[in-house]
């Protein structure tokens, strides 16, 4: 045991020590005449007979507001000891027994006891850093969780040790929620709490209207759709994570999610008939969440004689735990159950395709044109899709509250 906990030890310490990257000046920064560090914020595109495109940065500068961005995410278990301290964290509080959160982490067992959130987190972390430095932007992007490790409040005292001062949050959510939103920048102000002179961290606007976002949900149903090579139209079901009603009226979760659908119908090869469904629901059965639930839903379309599904989990950005156990087990099972042929797009974050990245960048590039003054904010092109207003850069003090548990 105690050698398991060693190497358990020094697993998560690698982590951290890759997770957290030393700070890094750039050659194409410049500081001000006030110490005030500058960064180029436009670039140009020249497109060759190959197809590739090179950018070509603008030789103009403007008072850089930030010194680094913070991804931020959920966190998951690396190896089977840390299932059931890993949905500790997440339970914290809430008097789950033990007993419970055993029979939770045979989803978990299923897959060897490993998350595949982290190791996407680290793709993605390493893909933006990437793409901000051929933006001209040589920001440095750390990575912290909310319920593992790297745990927030260690990634904001290596920033502080790092001498960041003001950093941009991204969060692995599109939407605006408690649990997807609110929550994160409580997370973080927690964290902030504890590391004396912790940097001020803002965060990008929601983006599940974005391109970058709806593009790729788009080319993957198309994918899905072709791969199930049938004579019928199947029926697209889009998912989302449940989450309390009392939390869902507080906030636009659902709005947000079915203009999301909208979005990505309109562009599909074919227009196919669709639903939007929901997933993951946990908590005492007399508090309601939203319905209906996927494997309802499939069950409902069996009935009415539909032969084939293909799920998009339009409300995760990468294919977690909850998309490889909940759709890729549970609702398969259910399907195959009443004959249903059923094919899942894949999410935008999980390899992750290279315009959900350039989208990450591009909500970077466009905060920091806004925070950079009034005669550069005109400039900043909030790119977005569809009907839905443009969610604020710095979220109302009294948006997304808690759910009523």
């Amino acid at each position: 045991m105690a050698h398991q906990e060693s190497e358990n030890a020094s697993r998560r310490a690698c982590a951290q020590s890759n997770l957290h990257p030393t700070r890094r000046e750039s050659s194409d920064c410049a500081t001000n005449r006030k110490g005030v560090r500058t960064i180029p914020i436009s670039t140009t595109a020249t497109r060759h007979a190959d197809g590739d495109a090179t950018r070509r940065h603008t030789v103009r500068y403007v008072t850089g507001p930030y010194d680094a961005v913070l991804l931020v995410s959920f966190g998951g278990p690396e190896g089977p000891d840390d299932v059931i301290p890993f949905l500790e964290n997440v339970t914290a509080g809430r008097n789950i027994p033990r007993e419970r959160l055993a029979v939770v982490g045979e989803q978990y067992d299923h897959f060897g006891g490993v998350s595949p959130l982290n190791e996407q987190c680290r793709r993605q972390r390493e893909m933006l850093e990437r793409e901000l430095a051929e933006r001209g932007l040589n920001l440095p992007v750390y990575w912290g969780n909310r319920n593992w490790a790297p745990y927030l409040a260690d990634t904001v005292r290596a920033m502080t040790d790092d001498g960041v001062q003001r950093a941009l949050a991204v969060f692995t959510s599109a939407y605006s929620s408690y649990s997807g939103c609110r929550q994160y920048r409580e997370n973080i102000q927690s964290a902030r709490a504890e590391v004396p002179g912790a940097p001020e961290i803002d965060k990008v606007r929601a983006f599940y209207d974005h391109p970058g976002f709806i593009e790729p949900f788009a080319a993957a149903t198309d994918a899905a759709v072709h791969d199930l090579d049938l004579r019928t139209d199947p029926t697209i079901i889009f998912t989302a994570h449940s989450i309390p009603t009392s939390m869902a009226a507080g906030c636009d979760y659902e709005a947000q999610l079915r203009e999301a659908c909208r979005l990505v119908i309109e562009r599909i090869e074919r227009r196919l008939p669709w639903r939007l469904a929901w997933q993951s629901r946990s908590g005492p059965p007399q508090v309601p969440w939203l319905e209906p639930d996927v494997n309802d839903e499939i069950t409902s379309l069996a009935a009415d004689g539909v032969e084939a599904v293909v799920i998009v989990p339009i409300g995760f950005v990468s294919d977690h735990m909850e998309v490889a156990w909940d759709l890729d087990v549970q609702a398969t099972a259910t399907a195959t159950e009443h004959g249903i042929a059923i094919r899942r797009a894949i999410s935008p974050g999980t390899a992750p395709d290279p315009a959900f990245i350039a989208m990450w960048a591009e909500l970077v590039e466009e905060r920091i044109i806004v925070e950079s003054g009034p005669d550069h904010a005109q400039r900043a092109n909030r790119r977005t899709l569809g009907d839905l207003k443009v969610r604020p850069d710095v979220c109302p003090a009294d948006c997304c509250p808690a759910p009523v548990r």
